[in-house]
């Protein structure tokens, strides 16, 4: 019977193995390291021996803490590995904020699929996997042609760890461009570039691809029948919980660099391309609407170096004064990609009272994306924001529909572990937040949503 599993979490901006027991649904133990591209030739790319070593060393202080029975990954999206024969990178893993794949974006524009067969916007930089994968064939060709294999990331540390390549729709369905999610099938871009003879079999999420490698075992101590899940897109990991246990229609919002919001069995809209909504493809293989910003991202430059408390009356202030944080710090994705941020009615704001107003941003920008994708029912926020009351109350706010909150610290890591599950367990949740009764938070609301239409 498997009950602990080891969940690989590479986060764009922290790498993470949590310990999940699979009676209780909850992290018994968690260890964390940051990742940062290393930025030197050939381009800026992810150090994947770093994390190599960070993921071996971590699995071994875990097994010794409680035995290890499973182990199971996620990782962020628009990510791949091009690898040769015998699973060693042909090039180095791109970091998906490195431009290069701009310089051939006329080139690229000409060959790829339309939102309509993926699925997919046209995102900057390095976002659109298909773009990154096109750059590095034009760019690189002897060395793309070593290549015997595409990977998406989770897959390429299974690939680690198993010998086994394997590929999985949640990543091949994260805005790459390369995935159909209404046929089930690699785009025509795909048979285009003549990709389809590298792109290695695609498995179920919860496929075990095979034990770990022997020489891992060793190294590790883990037991050499220690089976190894297939893995799966970081939000659709926060997403599956939900699809297992939720009632639609309902939401949820998954927060990292990255703040995505999924809708499951919301209203029918139609999807706009330009403001950052998209396709996804659930761990169960279905398409979910959804919506994204680089929330995390955004809070960590807006709150750099300044204390995160706040008092009622902060809270009051700002909700009177209107104080408004206007989108987007980060430009170039989200609902208002085209916008640079400025602040209206702010002038003299202490600290306290400038988180509120941060949070209250971050709020209103989950709730307009929620719009888009035609979120409806309750919303689930995943991950470090599920601790932001004030970003919680704001949302129910802004939706007019109630917020709960995850238990765990890492919105992702349950949701992977569940791959190793044969049951169905109904998912605690934490805090729930109803709609405010007071006016001011729904004119705050109205302020901010009339600010960002003129």
């Amino acid at each position: 019977m498997i009950r602990h599993v080891a969940v690989i979490d590479i986060g764009k901006t922290n790498a993470k193995v949590a310990l999940v027991d699979l009676t209780t649904l909850s992290e018994i133990a968690l260890r964390r390291t940051a990742n940062s591209p290393v930025r030197h030739a050939p381009y800026p790319h992810h150090d994947v021996e770093a994390l190599w070593t960070f993921i071996l060393n971590s699995l071994t202080y875990l097994d010794g803490e409680r035995r290890i029975d499973a182990i199971s990954i996620t990782t962020h999206g628009a990510t791949g590995a091009l690898v040769d024969a015998s699973g060693e990178l042909v090039l180095p893993v791109l970091d998906y904020e490195f431009d290069g794949p701009n310089w051939l974006a006329a080139d690229y524009d000409a060959v790829r699929p339309p939102f309509a067969e993926t699925g997919t916007p046209r995102l900057p930089i390095g976002l659109n996997l298909g773009a990154q994968l096109f750059w590095q064939q034009k760019w690189f060709p002897a060395e793309f042609a070593r290549a015997a294999a595409m990977l998406m990331y989770p897959q390429y540390w299974a690939l680690r760890l198993t010998g086994v390549a394997a590929n999985e729709a949640t990543s091949l369905g994260c805005h790459t461009d390369l995935w159909n999610p209404w046929t089930s099938d690699y785009s025509s871009l795909v048979d285009k570039m003549g990709w389809r003879q590298l792109m290695a079999p695609v498995r179920p999420a919860k496929d075990r691809l095979g034990p770990i490698l022997p020489a891992l075992a060793r190294r590790t101590g883990l037991d050499e029948q220690t089976p190894v899940f297939c893995g799966l897109h970081d939000s659709n990991a926060s997403l599956l919980p939900h699809l297992l246990s939720d009632a639609p229609p309902f939401s949820v919002v998954s927060t990292g660099t990255w703040v995505v919001s999924m809708a499951v069995g919301g209203s029918k809209v139609e999807l706009d391309p330009a403001r950052d909504t998209l396709v996804n493809v659930n761990a169960l293989g279905d398409p979910v609407p959804s919506a994204r910003f680089m929330g995390g991202r955004e809070f960590s430059l807006l709150t750099e170096g300044q204390p995160q408390e706040w008092s009622e009356a902060d809270v009051a202030d700002v909700l009177t004064r209107k104080a408004l944080l206007l989108p987007s710090t980060q430009s170039g994705s989200g609902p208002f990609p085209h916008r640079t941020a400025q602040w209206a009615n702010a002038e003299g704001l202490n600290s306290g009272q400038r988180f509120a107003a941060i949070s209250f941003y971050l709020a209103l920008m989950t709730a307009t994306c929620l719009e888009l994708i035609g979120g409806d029912g309750p919303t689930t926020v995943e991950g470090p924001f599920a601790q932001n009351p004030l970003f919680n109350c704001m949302l129910a706010a802004a939706t007019g529909r109630p917020v709960a909150t995850s238990e765990t610290s890492t919105g992702t890591s349950i949701g992977a572990a569940l791959l190793a599950s044969d049951g169905v367990t109904v998912m605690s949740k934490g805090e729930r937040t109803a709609p405010p009764v007071e006016r001011a938070w729904g004119e705050y609301v109205l302020a901010w949503q009339q600010a960002v239409k003129l």
